[in-house]
């Protein structure tokens, strides 16, 4: 008997491991030697529809699109290129470099050069900020990953690091802000622990791994990483097979790979370490105090994970789907980063109608719908279901300057020219539209 049970569990053994190998055999990775060799998908394989494909198409380039990329499995099953711009042009990652940054915190970790759960001014020095010392030795190096220093957000310019601009607002972890500055104190605290500018750094612990191109530059007071759109789907492929390129694991600790893609926090349940997070019950946006009682993009898989850039540089990766996405562009009504988020949402409810057969997955669709946009005098709007609704209006600053119930237009002659965020809750659904007040 214990022969049999023995012989039973070696074969589970061995059809485990072939599964294992199988898996990690599926996924694709393109040459390290030849980086403009690129193995393909055709669309068809995954029954999409090519006039489907064409209204995708048509959707980026009304969205000033420059550079798109679809990888299955990480081969390329669509990439298109609009205007001037090709293969070999070289565009911003804006705040999505903030995930290149976070990924190689973890790597400094893993190599001893830093421990996050240190105060930040071990690495920084002491009189890094205005706060007083007490209050800034209670700010960790974790705090700058998940945005919950409790610095003053609310200056000038938020890219400013100089000490004087840094101003205690709140004890770390009990608020949550999208803060440019504090983040970039860890693209310092990389040069400093390792001796080496932010690009060599870069360059020997990511790109010549993965044989990716690009540049840290300086762009509006702010640094971001350049690239080419293949080289930011190289990332994106990295980062879909768990810090492994083929076989060579660049992030070994699976504590902080963990920790980076789940929820860091408790204000904003849909941010990791500086990737946002899809499928939780409530998401803050950048530049707001508001939260959301909804998922990050209702139209995209649970489990997606995406970096998110100013004028929609994205990376978004569902790894249930085996799709990773890049979008690579300029937005053509707003600098505000909240408006990323909807095009990824808008992105993918497209990527879910790309089938030509039926499929289980069902498109959300947004229930409000703006009469127009921008808007000079009247905000109007129609809602599919006339039932009890609510209706509020959030500016930038994430404060609620108008709140009804069951009205559909709405006098805004008297606001400012600007963005903002229009809010419908009818039961347990809530919808969000941006508009412009011109």
């Amino acid at each position: 008997m214990l022969k049999f049970y023995m012989m039973r569990l070696i074969t589970f053994i061995l059809l485990l491991l072939g599964s294992m190998s199988a898996f990690s055999q599926s996924m694709y990775f393109p040459p390290l030697n030849q980086t403009d060799n690129w193995d393909t998908l055709s669309p068809t394989q995954l029954s999409w529809c090519p006039s489907r494909i064409d209204s995708l198409y048509l959707f980026l380039d009304q969205e000033k699109t420059k550079g798109f990329i679809v990888l299955k499995d990480g081969k390329i099953v669509l990439e298109k290129y609009f205007g001037t711009f090709t293969q070999d042009s070289i565009w911003y990652w804006a705040s999505a470099s903030k995930t290149l940054t976070g990924f190689m915190i973890g790597q400094a970790q893993e190599q001893g050069l830093i421990d996050i759960q240190n105060p930040s001014s071990n690495y920084l020095g002491s009189g890094w900020s205005a706060c007083t010392p007490l209050q800034e030795n209670d700010i960790k190096v974790i705090d700058h990953l998940r945005m919950s220093t409790g610095l003053n957000d609310n200056v000038a310019d938020k890219n400013c690091v100089i000490d004087t601009c840094l101003k205690y607002l709140a004890q770390p972890d009990i608020r949550w802000a999208y803060h440019n500055a504090p983040y970039l104190l860890l693209k310092t605290m990389i040069e400093n622990i390792s001796q080496q500018s932010i690009n060599q750094f870069t360059t020997a612990q990511v790109k010549n791994k993965i044989a990716m191109t690009g540049i840290w530059a300086v762009s509006n007071g702010e640094e971001t990483y350049y690239s080419k759109v293949r080289s930011m789907a190289r990332f994106g492929l990295l980062i879909q097979n768990n810090g492994i390129w083929n076989n060579d694991t660049l992030l070994k600790s699976s504590t902080y790979k963990n920790a980076m893609l789940n929820t860091s926090q408790t204000m904003n349940l849909s941010y990791g370490y500086l990737w946002w997070l899809n499928g939780k019950a409530s998401h803050m946006l950048p530049g707001l105090q508001t939260v959301f009682p909804t998922s990050l993009c209702p139209n995209a898989p649970t489990d997606m994970i995406a970096a998110i850039g100013k004028n929609g540089q994205l990376i978004s990766i569902a790894k249930s789907r085996g799709l990773v996405i890049i979008r690579m562009g300029e937005d053509a009504n707003t600098n505000s980063a909240n408006v990323s988020t909807i095009l990824l949402d808008d992105i993918w409810q497209h990527i879910n109608g790309l089938n030509c057969e039926p499929t289980n997955i069902t498109p959300v669709q947004n229930e409000v719908q703006l009469i127009q946009n921008p808007v000079v005098n009247t905000l109007k709007f129609s809602l599919s279901s006339k039932q009890n609704y609510s209706t509020s209006i959030f500016n930038m600053q994430g404060n609620k300057i108008y709140y009804s119930s069951n009205i559909n237009f709405i006098d805004i002659s008297s606001y400012s020219k600007g963005m903002y965020l229009l809010q419908v809750r009818q039961g347990s659904n809530s919808f969000t539209n941006k508009f412009l007040k011109e």
